[in-house]
């Protein structure tokens, strides 16, 4: 969901500057300059844990938040859902490869030729029900920021509209509620359960959730906000909206435990992982593999997902060094810049300036 803020992240992040872990000052520049009413960080450059806050935790109450609390990620969902579906491949349930009408008969048009890659990477051209008005959690919805919705109505919005054949790389959350539709038919169990017994559970995630239902956030988290143009709080609502594509709630603590033990091949097989970074041009400033985004820095690849959802913005980033950054952000009047942003993923996984013009 970060796609129009993340495209020119690495042509611009290259000129910042900094050293070391510490991201205190980058987080109170973006409170300083509107660009958050809260920011929280975790950042490891392999040897050294740093985490911080900046900002408000309630624009009329004030307090500081914490930086262990709690945040909508967004579309950092899609990763968890992806490691499931590998582990369902692993396990001989399901192949990439398959054409998704093999095990959701008749669910998705022309379902024959789409492939459960292809709703993985974002290549089945399937349209995004999240264009439709009034169905983007990205977006005031007032008192409708409460309903309930049901994955197979998201579908029915999603199918009466198609894209272009063009050939074009097009991100689409409806390839997510599919996959969750996918993970519940093999399984024979609602998908976040599935998240829970599968990743949760085993890594002991225990400040990770996948909410359903339910409109609030476990306390402490700092509230998000959305200009009307004034600031008016968005925290609570309903996130079946977003469902298996970015519902889920957590802290940057369990996202850096998560994506470790991902990527350093804890939840699927070597040769999932390598499906899973097997990735195709998007033309967006970053490749996407399976429920993972690619960014070349000047020092390498960085791997991760970033995610939005109306009041909460996340980056989870690791490199195959074991530097990592976690990064949740609460928009303010505007949000914050993509130099921002990946000054501090630079000074994080390239360190000093002249170290990166080598």
């Amino acid at each position: 969901m970060m796609q129009t803020m993340m495209n020119v992240l690495v042509a611009t992040a290259v000129a910042a500057g900094g050293q070391g872990v510490d991201v205190r000052g980058d987080l109170e520049k973006i409170v300083a300059g509107d660009g958050a009413t809260a920011a929280l960080a975790r950042v490891s450059d392999g040897e050294r844990t740093w985490t911080g806050a900046a900002g408000v935790r309630d624009i009329k109450r004030g307090g500081r938040p914490s930086p262990g609390g709690y945040f909508r990620i967004g579309s950092v969902t899609k990763t968890f859902v992806a490691t499931v579906v590998l582990q369902l491949v692993d396990e001989g349930e399901v192949r990439l490869d398959d054409p998704i009408d093999k095990h959701l008969p008749g669910l998705v048009p022309g379902g024959e030729q789409i492939t459960v890659r292809q709703l993985l990477n974002h290549t089945s051209h399937l349209y995004d029900y999240m264009s439709e008005p009034g169905y983007s959690t990205n977006r005031w919805r007032g008192d409708a920021r409460f309903r309930s919705y049901q994955p197979r109505e998201l579908l029915k919005m999603a199918f009466a509209k198609k894209l272009p054949d063009d050939g074009k790389w097009r991100y689409s959350n409806t390839n997510y509620v599919v996959l969750g539709l996918l993970v519940e038919k093999l399984t024979g169990n609602p998908y976040g359960e599935e998240v829970e017994r599968r990743i949760l559970h085993p890594l002991k995630l225990r400040r990770t959730l996948v909410p359903g239902n339910r409109a609030g956030l476990p306390s402490p988290h700092a509230k998000g906000y959305e200009p009307m143009p004034d600031l008016v709080d968005a925290t609570r609502m309903n996130p079946s909206l977003d469902w298996a594509a970015g519902e889920m709630i957590s802290t940057t603590a369990d996202l850096e435990r998560f994506m470790s033990a991902l990527l350093g091949g804890e939840l699927i097989s070597k040769k999932s992982l390598q499906a899973m970074r097997t990735t195709v041009n998007t033309g967006e400033g970053f490749s996407y593999g399976l429920g993972l985004q690619a960014y070349q820095l000047p020092c390498g690849t960085v791997w991760g997902h970033s995610g939005e959802l109306i009041g909460y913005l996340t980056f989870a980033f690791r490199s195959d060094s074991g530097k990592s950054m976690n990064l949740s952000i609460n928009p303010s009047t505007r949000n914050p810049s993509t130099e921002e942003v990946m000054g501090m993923a630079i000074k994080v996984f390239c360190g000093t300036a002249d170290q990166r013009r080598s």
